[in-house]
């Protein structure tokens, strides 16, 4: 009993004395910090002597702090009485040389350099603290000659190379940093995730990527068993947006190592994403021309492969007719083999948007969303979309009673949802479209400060151009004529709508909505793909009204035709810039700079 006693006693005195030994080396931390470099020497030699042998963070500290006070001849009496007792300390040359240095010594600093090389031994922990401490000096060069040496003693080539790959990083020398680190004991399959990690952090730029790839090529050829290397290869055309590249990569490594599509499935959702549906398609259509029905990602591929197609659609706008009925019959064939029920509503819902705004079947996208709405058991998300879809269709139909009653159940059911926020904003366009100007910039002012900032930004939008175009005289006439042209547009009346469009410039020719004309005009004509004509829109409000509300808007668009219609990247980089420079308020700056900095070839994460 009395044994046990003694030891509780010993290990609680321990822990005492661990204490407080942090509490003074926080003290003197906090002392050398301030710049009171007495008291953090005089506690730094503290804890250096009550370490029981000799602790090298806490002994250079205590020289640190007495060279701080320029107290050279007390520290290089320190250093040389602690030689004299351990002549082994090989890092303490490196402090000595340091101390040398100060007094700009500088061939007696090297001579105690050159000792500190010279006198390694083949232990991997005296090495590692050699060429750290040089490193803390960035004396890079003696840093790599002390690993070099290192592995030689060890007889270990690669064994210090992920060091010296940091050096080189710290040099700036890409191509050194990667060669050093892919030979380092961490470049293997088990570690890929932080080997990732490490180029992702210091790797900028497509160029230093590409030094990368080259280095990945010329050893799998070296070592083509390897799967460590065509797995970074793969992750380098990710990085480099190389979608089509990476998938190659992806179906070799697929096949080779007989995989359920995992890899497929994951890159397909990644380039699209990122707009690039062709090779998003093919992954998908790999998936399902390679992989068993009962793989876990052969139902998912199906439906995203539809979705994809879809989205290449709404965002690239290059498409025939042809397409659009081969899409709808993909539809309705993944319909049929899977069936009309919960598990594939979502999957009506995207095929009435191909009928409704593309095909131009109003009534067949009625009848697939009312299908929709009935159906037991449909996710009440999926049929509150449906039901808002809806409503725009009755009104592109001029069902103006049954489309403001769709989006007021909405309302309703999902009060404090996105989908309500969603379902008033319609409701409030909806009151503009027919000249209700008061009530829906009521609606609006509200949705100001909706959750959604897509939402929040139409809103104040919308609030601001009633408020600038309906204060403007005693009547609303130009602002009716305006909204129901936007009406007219909704409905695919296009020729109608620019008529009334026209009659506003002839009816109201001092009327400040021209801009706003152009502006819609140029996105009809967008939507059209009639882009040389849509371009000489955009740019007749930069140069005409470079001050108004539309400004901003017209260059931004003006910037994406230049970029993903014309195939100008220069001038689309040149009207990103104005954005973020001359508009650095707008709701596009943001948005800009991403685009601008991406066709400047800088990697973004």
């Amino acid at each position: 009993m009395k044994k046990i006693l003694l030891i509780g006693i010993i290990m609680a005195l321990g822990s005492l004395m661990l204490t407080a030994q942090q509490q003074d080396l926080k003290l003197a931390q906090y002392y050398y910090q301030e710049g009171e470099y007495e008291k953090s020497a005089d506690i730094f030699k503290k804890l250096s002597d009550q370490s029981g042998g000799y602790n090298e963070y806490f002994y250079n500290q205590y020289i640190e702090s007495l060279m701080a006070l320029e107290e050279y001849d007390h520290a290089l009496s320190e250093i040389k009485s602690t030689l004299n007792k351990r002549p082994d300390l090989v890092s303490l040359y490196v402090t000595y040389g340091n101390l040398l240095d100060r007094q700009g010594r500088v061939a007696e600093a090297e001579a105690q350099y050159k000792i500190a090389i010279d006198r390694l031994i083949p232990d991997t922990r005296v090495i590692n603290n050699l060429g750290n401490s040089f490193m803390r000096l960035t004396k890079y060069d003696l840093a790599l000659e002390a690993f070099d040496k290192g592995e030689s003693l060890l007889g270990n080539a690669g064994h210090f190379s992920y060091y010296i790959a940091e050096i080189y990083r710290r040099k700036n020398d890409y191509e050194k940093m990667v060669h050093y680190y892919l030979q380092s004991p961490m470049a293997t399959v088990e570690s890929i995730g932080s080997v990732q990690n490490y180029f992702d952090k210091y790797l900028k730029g497509k160029d230093q990527l590409d030094a990368l790839l080259k280095n990945l090529y010329i050893r799998v050829q070296e070592d083509p068993e390897n799967i460590f290397y065509p797995e970074m290869i793969e992750w380098v055309f990710i990085k480099n947006q190389e979608y089509n590249k990476a998938l190659r990569q992806a179906r070799a490594l697929d096949r080779r190592l007989n995989e359920n599509g995992a890899r497929i499935y994951s890159l397909a959702q990644i380039a699209s994403n990122h707009r690039d549906f062709d090779t998003a398609i093919a992954a998908y259509e790999y998936i399902l021309n390679e992989k068993e029905k009962t793989s876990g990602y052969f139902i998912d591929s199906k439906r995203e492969l539809l979705n994809t197609k879809r989205k290449k659609i709404i965002y690239t706008n290059d498409y025939s007719k042809e397409d659009l009925e081969d899409l709808k019959t993909e539809y309705i064939g993944f319909l049929e083999e899977m069936g009309r029920g919960k598990n594939t509503a979502f999957i009506m819902l995207e095929m009435a948007q191909l009928q409704g705004l593309y095909l131009n079947d109003l009534d067949g996208a009625v009848l697939t969303l009312t299908e929709l709405i009935d159906m037991p058991g449909a996710n009440n998300y999926v049929r509150a979309n449906a039901k808002l879809d809806l409503g725009d269709y009755y009104l592109m139909q001029g069902e103006v009673w049954e489309a403001t009653l769709l989006y007021s159940q909405v309302d309703k059911d999902f009060k404090e949802d996105y989908l309500g926020e969603k379902a008033r904003f319609k409701n409030a366009k909806l009151s503009y479209y027919i000249g209700d100007f008061d009530w829906a910039q009521e609606q609006f002012d509200i949705l100001k400060s909706a959750t959604t900032k897509l939402i929040s930004n139409d809103a104040i939008d919308l609030s601001v151009f009633i408020m600038d175009n309906a204060n403007l005289d005693t009547t609303y006439a130009p602002l009716e004529f305006y909204a129901e042209a936007e009406l007219l547009l909704f409905q695919n009346k296009t020729d109608e709508a620019f008529l009334k469009f026209d009659s506003i410039g002839i009816l109201f020719p001092e009327h400040t909505l021209q801009d706003d004309v152009y502006f819609a005009k140029a996105k009809n004509f967008e939507s059209r793909k009639m882009y040389v004509e849509a371009a000489e829109l955009y740019q007749l409000i930069i140069d005409k009204y470079p001050d108004d509300i539309r400004a901003d808007n017209s260059i931004f668009a003006l910037a994406q035709i230049n970029e993903v219609n014309f195939g100008n990247m220069e001038e689309a980089k040149r009207l990103y810039e104005k954005i973020f420079i001359d508009y650095s308020d707008s709701t596009f700056s943001v948005d800009a700079r991403k685009r601008f900095r991406i066709l400047r070839g800088d990697s973004i994460q």
